[in-house]
């Protein structure tokens, strides 16, 4: 009996073979018609690829059909790591919803009410502004907004 290769194991394989083909995440992105953000957590495990868009990555990056129907399956999101993570970009985010989140969500209420941002509906984008004092990373949470619904 064969063992099912792991969305984290796929996910290494096309971090490898990306490097090995000389690839972007834009271009990858491009070849499969959908947003960078959304590819790159894609191969990274956090979304199923639609059968075409997996086995179109498949043939760019000459992945294996073990690779390819992995990158196919539905992930098991958010269980990652349980603890703050080291790495310098990503503590950031989690240092600034720290700082801000409140204040974000009090402008989410203040402006549309009791309710949430999507993180189910949502699109994310990531650009470079330039700015005299140095570049700018300009990051983009786009959800639709989902009101609570009380019972009366």
């Amino acid at each position: 009996m064969s063992t099912i290769m792991s969305k984290d194991q796929a996910a290494q394989h096309v971090a490898s073979q990306r490097i090995r083909k000389n690839r972007t995440w834009r271009s990858l992105a491009e070849d499969i018609g959908k947003p960078t953000a959304w590819t790159i957590a894609s191969l990274q495990g956090q979304h199923p690829l639609p059968a075409s868009d997996a086995e179109t990555v498949g043939r760019v990056l000459d992945l294996d059909a073990e690779v390819v129907e992995a990158l196919q399956r539905q992930p098991y999101r958010g269980t990652r790591a349980n603890s703050l993570p080291s790495d310098p970009t990503i503590y950031r985010f989690y240092e600034a919803l720290d700082v801000y989140g409140p204040a974000i969500k009090e402008i989410i209420h203040e402006d549309f009410g009791d309710g949430i941002m999507s993180a189910v509906n949502f699109n994310l984008t990531v650009e470079r502004r330039t700015h005299d004092d140095g570049d700018r990373v300009v990051v983009t949470f786009d959800g639709k907004f989902l009101a609570y619904q009380h019972d009366v």
